[in-house]
C-alpha cells in the first residue's frame, strides 16, 4: 500500500533531538521546539540555561526559527511518500521467510555482562518448525520533490536536506502508527502522545536497514524485490544505498517483547555463514558489515 502524506501533516512527528544533532547541538537544545514562539519565552527559555551555554541557545532558536520557515516554503515543493507490505512470515535459524524470500540476517555473538541471550531479530517471529505462519511488515519512506527547491546558498540547502531526512522519518512514524492501529491491527487501542511515539512506547519495533539490529545495507535489494520501491521513486546504487537521500525502509514486528538492541561485533565464523546464506562471495559481505568486524583476521 503506497500513502501520500503532505509535510503540514506529518510535522507534529518530527523528532527535532535528531535534527538538532545533525548540525552539532546536543538534545537538550532542541526543546526549542515545544516552547511559545514569542519573544518573551524564546528570551525565558534561552536564560534558563547556564551563561556559557546562552550563545549556543540563542543559536539553536534561530536555527529552528530558520528550519520552521523552510517548513513553510517547502509545503507545495515537496511530499513525502510511503509504500508498505504486510507479509506471512516465520523464522528458521538466523533467517526470515517471508513470502517465498529467504532474509538472512546476524545474531549478536559478544557476550553480555549479564549472561543474556545473543539476540537476531528472527526470535521474535514465529519458527516455521511450529507450523503456524506468523506476520511482518515491510516499509520504505521518501522525500519526493513536487517543484525542486533552488537555492545556491549552502546553509540553505543544508537545512533543505537536514528537513527532509527528518521529513522522511516523520512520515515512516505516522505510517507506522496507522499500521499498528488499523493496517495491520494488532493494537487498535493505542493511544500515544507524539513524545510516547517519538519515545517509541508502542507495541513492537520498526528496525531500519543500516541501523545496529539490521546492518547490512545491500539488504535492501531483498526489501526492494519485495515493496517495488520505485513505485515511489526510490532507486538502489549498486550497493544498495537509496536514492533519493531522504528515504529509509526496514522491518515491522509486532512481537510484545521485540525490542532494539545492536548487533555488536561479529567474528569470522559468522560472517562466513552469513555470505552462504546470502549467497554472497564473503569478502562482498565484508565490505557490507565492516563496521561489525573485529580487527583480528
Amino acid at each position: 500500500m503506497v500513502i501520500t502524506y503532505h509535510i503540514k501533516e506529518v510535522r507534529p512527528y518530527i523528532n527535532w533531538i535528531y535534527f538538532f544533532h545533525a548540525w552539532g547541538f546536543r538534545p537538550r537544545f532542541a526543546a526549542v521546539a515545544h516552547i511559545h514562539g514569542c519573544e518573551a519565552c524564546r528570551h525565558t527559555w534561552i536564560a534558563s540555561f547556564p551563561e556559557p551555554e546562552r550563545e549556543q541557545a540563542c543559536e539553536a532558536v534561530k536555527l529552528y526559527q530558520d528550519a520552521d520557515n523552510m517548513l513553510d516554503t517547502l509545503e507545495e515543493k515537496l511530499y513525502l511518500s510511503c509504500v508498505f507490505r504486510l507479509c506471512q512470515a516465520n523464522a528458521q535459524g538466523d533467517d526470515l521467510l517471508i513470502e517465498g524470500i529467504r532474509f538472512p540476517l546476524l545474531r549478536q555473538q559478544t557476550p553480555h555482562p549479564d549472561g543474556s541471550p545473543y539476540l537476531c531479530l528472527s526470535d521474535f517471529i514465529r519458527p516455521l518448525a511450529s507450523g503456524q505462519t506468523d506476520s511482518i511488515g515491510l516499509f520504505a519512506s521518501t522525500v519526493r520533490q513536487q517543484a525542486p527547491p533552488s537555492t545556491n546558498d549552502p546553509y540553505q540547502s543544508l537545512l533543505i536536506q537536514t528537513l527532509s531526512d527528518r521529513l522522511a522519518e516523520a512520515a515512516t512514524e505516522k505510517m507506522h502508527e496507522y499500521v499498528r492501529k488499523t493496517a495491520w491491527g494488532y493494537a487498535p487501542d493505542e493511544c500515544l502522545s507524539i513524545p510516547d511515539l517519538l519515545a517509541e512506547k508502542f507495541q513492537g519495533i520498526r528496525p531500519a536497514v543500516g541501523y545496529p539490529s539490521l546492518p547490512d545495507q545491500s539488504v535492501n535489494f531483498l526489501l526492494d524485490s519485495l515493496l517495488d520501491m520505485k513505485q515511489i521513486g526510490i532507486t538502489l546504487t549498486e550497493n544498495g544505498a537509496m536514492r533519493p537521500h531522504a528515504s529509509v525502509c526496514g522491518l515491522m514486528l509486532s512481537h510484545p517483547a521485540s525490542h532494539y538492541f545492536s548487533i555488536g561485533q561479529i567474528g569470522e565464523d559468522q560472517l562466513n555463514d552469513y555470505a552462504r546464506r546470502r549467497g554472497l562471495p564473503v569478502e562482498t559481505a565484508r565490505k557490507f558489515l565492516a563496521a561489525n568486524l573485529s580487527d583480528k583476521p
